[in-house]
């Protein structure tokens, strides 16, 4: 059984992998969290009541690579920039969930259910990409639909919880709407996790703007699909929107394919998809909001896909809802999916 080190243990997402390691996705000999130096020392176990083999929070700066197998990066880029590579290069596998390493030519980016082949041989880097959060998503319902009748372009606009913004944007979105329910007319500060107060609004601006206008959560939406689904010339359209949502990422997804389907086609296609779940016009509701796959682990776990419909003037024109669960789906089992695919892959003992 591998020793995984979860450097960011302490943040959102580095919470929801020790959680899901705790229920046993991934069979473990130990547990090393790794935080800040304000975290050093915290008992995590008993903090979040674990049953996991774990040591206290120690620095990534004094984690010994010898002691690990797998490192599981959720601290952000400037982290990962820091001390991935110096991990990798002692012989670690590191999986990464921020930007630093997805688009390098050398390093896997993964979705499990979508290019498992890409993990076919264990890579000279060492490094395996999680891809963004709102990637995940999306590629996994847009692989169903490029087997049924092979993609041409994507229009995606998304709907992105405060849990993006990690611990502080949930506590951040908290407060202000608090403020706003006691006096409407409170504006909020600008600045913060999201740019502007995010309470009752909607922020169409993810990331800082390039010379294109595109923000950075754009960019990213728009180039890591076609890697993961290699499909280099693949067009793909993003707006990304920051809402007053605590936790789940929504996309409203357009897609135009090369041969004709329909309505039932599609839905077929998608619901014998593994780890996909579709909600069709007989179900009530209809479709899934965040709350709703918040509420139960299970739904958790799986991407969600309802408002499924083909165009009525056009055959090719297929548009659907997609909610998952960003810091599972998106994040945190993501990447101890690639943990365990390794592990199938016989490169972890």
């Amino acid at each position: 059984m591998p020793r995984i080190a979860i450097i960011g243990a302490t943040g959102a997402v580095g919470r929801e992998c020790l959680t899901l390691l705790d229920s046993g996705i991934v069979p473990v000999e130990r547990v090393l969290p790794v935080g800040s130096a304000r975290s050093v020392g915290r008992d995590l176990r008993a903090e979040l009541a674990l049953s996991l083999p774990m040591a206290p929070v120690v620095t990534v700066e004094d984690l010994d690579p010898r002691a690990v197998d797998v490192a599981v990066f959720c601290a952000g880029v400037d982290v990962s920039n820091r001390e991935a590579e110096r991990l990798a290069a002692a012989g670690v596998l590191v999986v990464d969930n921020s930007s630093a390493f997805r688009m390098r030519p050398d390093v896997p980016l993964v979705v499990p259910q979508v290019n498992p082949g890409a993990l076919a041989d264990r890579p000279a880097s060492h490094l395996v990409a999680n891809p963004n959060c709102s990637t995940i998503q999306l590629v996994r319902a847009l692989a169903p639909l490029h087997e049924l009748a092979t993609l041409d372009s994507v229009v995606v606009a998304t709907y992105q919880a405060a849990s993006g913004g990690g611990l502080r944007g949930l506590a951040e979105l908290a407060r202000g709407s608090r403020e706003v329910l006691d006096d409407p007319g409170a504006r909020g500060e600008p600045g913060g996790r999201f740019g502007q107060p995010l309470p009752f609004d909607l922020i169409p601006e993810i990331g800082l703007q390039d010379d294109w206008g595109l923000t950075h959560e754009e960019r990213k939406l728009v180039r890591e699909p076609r890697k993961i689904l290699g499909l280099p010339e693949l067009r793909v359209s993003a707006t990304a929107v920051r809402v007053p949502v605590f936790h789940c990422h929504s996309e409203a997804v357009h897609v135009r394919v090369r041969e004709p389907v329909t309505t039932g086609a599609v839905e077929k296609a998608l619901a014998v998809t593994p780890g996909l779940r579709v909600h069709t016009r007989a179900d009530s509701p209809s479709y899934p909001t965040p709350r709703s796959v918040f509420a139960r682990p299970e739904d958790r776990a799986l991407v969600h896909v309802g408002r499924v419909r083909v165009e009525p003037e056009d055959p090719r024109a297929v548009a659907m809802w997609v909610v998952a669960d960003n810091l599972w789906v998106g994040a945190a089992l993501n990447a101890l999916q690639i943990v365990e695919l390794a592990l199938e892959q016989g490169w972890l003992k």
